[in-house]
């Protein structure tokens, strides 16, 4: 699966396998907006959604695009002596601009020598044949990923997060994007009023793709969102850790081996979480996780029969 000690695929040492090096994200932001935010789609967004769009690092104020490399560069070669990078634009969805202005943020996102891949979140309704010819332009020289907010397969959850598209809709994207020789990590939430079979149909459909890798999140609410009203209204409650571990493995259990692991834990929001409030501890939940695989005697791809 790998040189590391996990019984899963890391995203970290399948990059580092390949380069030689660790290879670090820089968290890019070129001012994406989104369908499902703007009023083009819906109002309100999705019900998780914040102002931040999913945004895990301080805001940018909007720096040139090679100006954000460059500073991210600096800051993760003088704190971990990094050498090798991947521009990452993670908030919002960041195929959402005429191909013209794409074009030129993702040359300016690539026009550094230690850059080695780039990795574009988006949705799956903001990609089209030309967005998708332009960034598998890309594989040729660098490591280059889309990442999907599926969220799951079942479009009646779909439906009551507001999400704006479908689980078909998220197949033609795919299919484009894989004909095209891009990468393609999956992000799938847990806790969105599905049982845990729901939840396993999802895994086992991913596992049936061949997902290139995979991002798995809690579903969490934020200040200011909509989900946040509801579970102050006694709408909704969330998974304990015990239960998100337990599924996390069970999930795991069902991914191909060379399916890898970008994420299984959040990085905390501890500013403006408002439940559930053990999603803060992320390295602590990670540890969990590898404990409760030991514990099993388990790994990923365990209930894969050939």
């Amino acid at each position: 699966m790998s040189n590391s000690n996990k019984r899963y695929t890391q995203f970290s040492e399948y990059l580092k396998e390949k380069f030689g090096v660790r290879v670090y994200k820089i968290t890019l932001d070129a001012g994406f907006s989104c369908p499902n935010r703007d009023g083009t789609i819906s109002t309100g967004g999705c019900i998780f959604c914040d102002d931040g769009g999913s945004f895990s690092k301080a805001h940018s104020n909007l720096l040139p695009i090679n100006e954000q490399v460059i500073v991210g560069i600096e800051y993760l070669k003088k704190r971990f002596k990094a050498e090798k990078f991947m521009s990452y634009f993670q908030a919002f969805s960041n195929t959402y601009k005429p191909l013209n202005e794409l074009e030129t943020i993702y040359s300016q996102a690539l026009n550094h020598p230690d850059i080695v891949g780039i990795s574009i979140g988006t949705r799956p309704d903001c990609v089209d044949d030309e967005k998708i010819k332009l960034i598998s332009s890309y594989t040729k020289d660098y490591e280059t990923w889309i990442e999907y907010g599926l969220q799951t397969i079942h479009n009646k959850t779909l439906k009551k997060i507001n999400r704006g598209h479908d689980y078909e809709c998220f197949l033609k994207a795919y299919e484009k994007t894989k004909n095209a020789g891009i990468k393609v990590c999956t992000h799938v939430i847990f806790g969105m009023w599905e049982n845990h079979d729901e939840i396993m149909q999802t895994a086992k459909e991913l596992a049936r793709l061949e997902v290139d890798g995979v991002k798995i999140h809690m579903l969490c609410a934020l200040e200011g969102t909509k989900l946040a009203q509801m579970y102050a209204k006694g709408e909704i409650d969330f998974m304990s850790e015990d239960e998100y571990i337990q599924t996390v493995c069970d999930f795991l259990e069902y991914l191909p081996k060379k399916t890898t692991i970008q994420r299984l834990a959040g990085n905390g929001w501890n500013a403006t979480l408002v439940a559930p409030k053990w999603l803060g501890k992320k390295w602590d939940c990670l540890n969990k996780i590898d404990r409760e695989l030991i514990k099993r005697n388990s790994f990923q791809g365990k209930n894969i029969t050939t």
